[in-house]
């Protein structure tokens, strides 16, 4: 299901582990003092275990903070995990990704993690817009947030990848719920929706996280441009890190 990214980035499968330096060197590169990481868990696999996550913070807890994922469909033993990868691991999110479940946000299997997420007071992160691995788009319509936040108002909700095709879908999400943001995770600075780059410079300079999807993309490349998107000095400083330390409680 990845084989459409590699066509985009061009990139082979690495033939052995790629070392946590790697990762660190190219935040040095695009002058990233932090970075969160994500665990992947996905029906009957885990991708990336929340284990293996704590371990690569523990190799360098200054610049690395991480977010935890849990199995759905599961939902005594995601909302014991959730709490674990709080209490225990010290990450910061919980991050579930709806197409490689192949159901909304508003899924009941989601509604567990919610009020896990609310309890702890820690994000919940999720993707909208297309999917660029071969798995249907649907779910990630930014419209399925609204009644997430309409049932849970106290749920910071952190939704990555801009919504792009349906950005203005994002936006209108974002601006009608305090709790709601978007990053700009999987998007280069040059491939921003005008709409969006206009909410940024204006009443959406609170709501807007920058984000890489990393190794997908290095920092230094989604960054490049940064300066032709006109924003002002406070708006571009929310945007790289105020909005992130805020939500993300850093």
């Amino acid at each position: 299901m990845f084989e459409s990214l590699r066509r985009w980035t061009r990139r082979s499968i690495p033939e052995e582990a790629i070392p946590l330096s790697a990762t660190l060197d190219a935040m040095q590169a695009g002058q990233v003092d932090q970075a969160l990481i994500s665990a992947w868990y996905a029906p009957r696999n885990v991708m990336i275990s929340n284990d293996e996550v704590a371990e690569f913070v523990a190799q360098a807890p200054e610049r690395l903070i991480g977010v935890g994922s849990v199995d759905i469909s599961r939902p005594m033993e995601a909302v014991r995990e959730v709490r674990r990868c709080v209490q225990e691991l010290g990450f910061k999110a919980i991050r579930v990704l709806p197409w490689l479940w192949e159901a909304p946000p508003t899924d009941r299997r989601f509604y567990p993690v919610y009020v896990a997420c609310c309890e702890l007071g820690i994000p919940f992160c999720t993707q909208i817009g297309h999917t660029g691995p071969l798995m249907p788009s649907e779910v990630g319509r930014p419209i399925y947030l609204d009644q997430v936040a309409l049932d849970f108002p106290e749920l910071k909700i952190v939704a990555g990848h801009i919504g792009y095709p349906w950005t203005d879908e994002a936006i209108a999400v974002a601006t009608k719920h305090e709790n709601l943001f978007i990053d700009t995770s999987a998007y280069t600075v040059r491939r921003y929706p005008a709409q969006l780059i206009e909410f940024m410079r204006a009443h959406g300079r609170s709501k807007v996280l920058f984000g890489t999807n990393y190794p997908m993309i290095p920092p230094a490349k989604a960054l490049e441009g940064l300066e032709n998107l006109g924003l002002d000095d406070q708006a571009q400083g929310l945007f790289l890190a105020g909005n992130a330390q805020r939500v993300f409680g850093l």
